[in-house]
Parts: structure tokens; sequence; C-alpha cells
């Protein structure tokens, strides 16, 4: 088959160096580092991530540090990944048949990887990866525990499977392809193997649990109503936020298979539908995470502004009581009293990044751009963008937590649209 056109028209440069299997390899080896860099930067800043997520102290002083552990495990699953690559590299010399013959070595490193999260092996955190199989169940379903037990630690993990939904995609049509008879894993990524609509499905199911989490919260809340929590329509909201990727999702499924028999809609009409609702999902999760999950109060404060008269400022800019923050003059615009990272410049430069990468997200939850010719390397480049969007996201999240605990007001998620309730 070497030199065959048939073959090399369907792999591009960058598929014949990283084929679809180590690409979503690299993608999780990296979640792993990212997560280790969350830890120590925090740990620096004596912010103590364990007690939020409910994880096990240090049994001892002489212990290392879950930042180290967690080090430890990304370099126990980075050297394999490595060898896996460059062993790769040597056997096929980027010829598109050997690609194509040789696909059974980057499966067996995401077999692997699989397996060194599962062995008990105490060199390699055992405990953590305990508690992170362990929490990966509970979620799997939408379920949350109750905060004394746990529920940051699974809304965090929780958050990033969403930033990993088009990961678990590919990873579903990498092995459909590899047990597919007449197909590589290799090859160009047939990401309609299965079926049109399975590997869309996937893709919102992470979505599907932040969703069914969120209404979890709101039962809680209308269970046992306490003035200090509200109604629950912070959770509703939330939940209004996850149910925005639908659509998106949907329509973009829908494009790829257009059919204008079945649709009843032209595909121009199509397309406008699925940008309205890109853009939708993409501000919304913007606002959100500023102004809900930092608790910062940019858009607040650009309202007071730009409206003095509608949106007078008030004496308080974050969500917190009045009795226990400062004046508003007291932090820098647009932040909140309390802020632990070094400069205002910091926070200001994760909200415009945050802004670009949440935008580009919502385009690549779409699958029907994968048709593209080319787009592997575009498509790659947006999925590791995510995975930096979201480790950015966690800094400012544990750290708004944290605050929030330290100012005893760890329940304000629950309690901020209270008033719409009166």
């Amino acid at each position: 088959m070497d030199g065959d056109p048939a073959v090399e028209s369907q792999l591009d440069t960058f598929s014949l160096i990283l084929p679809l299997p180590y690409r979503i390899a690299f993608i999780l080896v990296l979640g792993v580092w990212a997560w280790g860099v969350n830890l120590h930067y925090l740990y620096l800043l004596k912010i103590d991530v364990s007690s939020l997520i409910k994880h096990p102290s240090r049994s001892s002083s002489s212990s290392l540090p879950h930042h180290q552990r967690t080090y430890a495990l990304a370099t126990t699953i980075t050297a394999p990944f490595i060898f896996s690559v460059l062993f790769f590299w040597i056997l096929t010399r980027g010829q598109p048949s050997a690609v194509l013959v040789w696909d059974f070595i980057p499966q067996s490193y995401l077999f692997l990887l699989f397996l060194l999260f599962l062995i008990p092996y105490k060199r390699l955190s055992p405990n953590g990866r305990f508690r992170f199989l362990t929490t990966l169940k509970r979620i799997s379903v939408g379920g949350i525990a109750e905060t004394q037990d746990g529920k940051f630690g699974d809304i965090l993990l929780a958050d990033v499977l969403t930033s990993y939904a088009k990961v678990l995609g590919d990873l579903f049509v990498s092995l459909c392809m590899f047990f597919s008879s007449g197909k590589s894993s290799t090859d160009k990524p047939d990401r309609a193997c299965g079926g049109q609509y399975i590997v869309p499905i996937i893709i919102s199911l992470p979505s599907l649990i932040r969703l069914r989490q969120c209404l979890i919260e709101y039962s809680r809340v209308r269970n046992n109503p306490t003035q200090h929590l509200g109604w629950g329509g912070q959770h509703l909201a939330n939940a209004l936020k996850y149910s925005s990727a639908f659509p998106v999702i949907i329509l973009s499924a829908l494009q790829r298979g257009y059919d204008p028999n079945k649709i009843g809609l032209s595909e121009t009409g199509l397309f406008r539908l699925w940008l309205f609702f890109v853009f939708l999902n993409s501000f919304y999760s913007f606002y959100w995470d500023v102004a809900k999950d930092w608790d910062l109060t940019i858009f607040s404060s650009l309202l007071s502004s730009a409206f003095p008269s509608v949106f007078p400022p008030s004496n308080t800019t974050t969500n917190f009581h009045a009795n226990q923050v400062p004046p508003a003059q007291s932090h820098p615009w647009g932040l909140r009293p309390h802020t632990h990272f070094h400069t205002p410049q910091i926070y200001y430069t994760a909200i415009v990044l945050d802004l670009l990468l949440r935008c580009t997200w919502s385009l690549k939850l779409s699958p029907h751009l994968d048709h593209w010719n080319d787009l592997e390397g575009t498509i790659f480049l947006l999925e590791m963008a995510e995975v930096v969007r979201r480790w950015v996201w966690i800094f400012f999240r544990v750290e708004t937590e944290w605050v929030r605990v330290r100012s005893g007001v760890a329940g304000v998620d629950e309690m901020l649209l209270a008033p719409l309730g009166r």
C-alpha cells in the first residue's frame, strides 16, 4: 500500500506524525501535569485544596505534598508515552501504509494509561487515584456529594469533563475504528463511526452530568429552605447554562448530515440558528465564569459606569453580605475585596483569555466542522486550548472557593438569586 494515492489522500502530515490515539493520550497526560501545577501554585499561595475537596490530608509532615505525588504520577505516565511515540516513528518512518498497519501501538498506550490508573501501586498516589475513580463513578450518572462530603470536588471534576467532551468523543472514534473490520484507528478519523449521532451524544454527556447536578442542588435547596440559601434560582440559572450547549451540538449534527426533506429548514437557516446558539453558549458561559465562578464584579462595574442612574454603585460589589466585605473602593475595579494572586493584571488577563477561548470552545463542540480538509491539526489545537482555559479557570475557581470559606460564606452560591424569589 506504500504510495497508494487512496491512502495518502486520507492522511495529512500532522496525522502521520501524531495519529488520533496519540493526540488523545497527549491531552490526557497534559491534564495530569496541569492539575499538578494547579496544586503546586495554590500550595505556594497557602490555599489548602485538599480541605476544599475533602481529600485526606497528608498523614505526616514527612509525607510528600499532593502536587509532588501528582507530578510523580504524571512522570510515570509520560515516560511510556514518549517511548511509544518514538518507537512508532521508528517503525512507520512517516509512511502512510505503515501508520495504518501499526495502529495497535498507540492504542496499546491508551490501554496502558487506563491500567496505570487502576493498579494499586503505592508510588503512584494510590489515595489520589482511588479518590479520582470514586468521584468519577459518582458523577458519571450526574451524582453530587453533600457539601461536607466533597461537593466542591465533584463540581470541579464534572466541569473538567465538559472541557474534555470532544476528547471523549475522539476516544470513542478511536476505539470504534480500531475494533471495526477494515478500519485503522490511525487513519483519518471517521467521526460517523458507530452511527451519525453517537459522537454528538457522547460529547453532550458531560454537560448532561452538570445539568443533573445543578437540578439536584436545586432540589436540595427547595427541600431544605433557609433564608441563607435562598430559593435555589442560582442552580436553575446554572442548569440553563449547561443546557445551552445542547442546541450547538444537535444543530451541528444536523448540519453534518443535512437533509432538507427531513429537517424542513434551509442549510443557510440551519447555519444561522446554530451560530445564534454558539454565541449564546459562549457568552453565557463566559459571564458565568467571571461573575459567578470567580465572584469578580467587572459586569456590575461596567453597568454602574455606563448607566449609573439605573445601576447605582453598591456598597458591596461582590456576592458577599454587606456586613462582610469592605466598601467597593477598597479593591481594584472589576475585581473583589479579597484576592490571593499578586496583581490585578493577572485577573484581567484571565478574563480576556477566558472570553477568547470560550468562543473557540463552542465552535469545537460542533462535529460538522470536522469535514473541513486538513483540519485535524486545528481540532487538536482547539482541544489543547480548552485544556489551557480549564487549567486557568481552576486557579481562580479554587481561589474563589477558598475566599468564600475563609469569609464564612461558603454557601453563597446558593443565595445569589434569592431576591428573585421575593
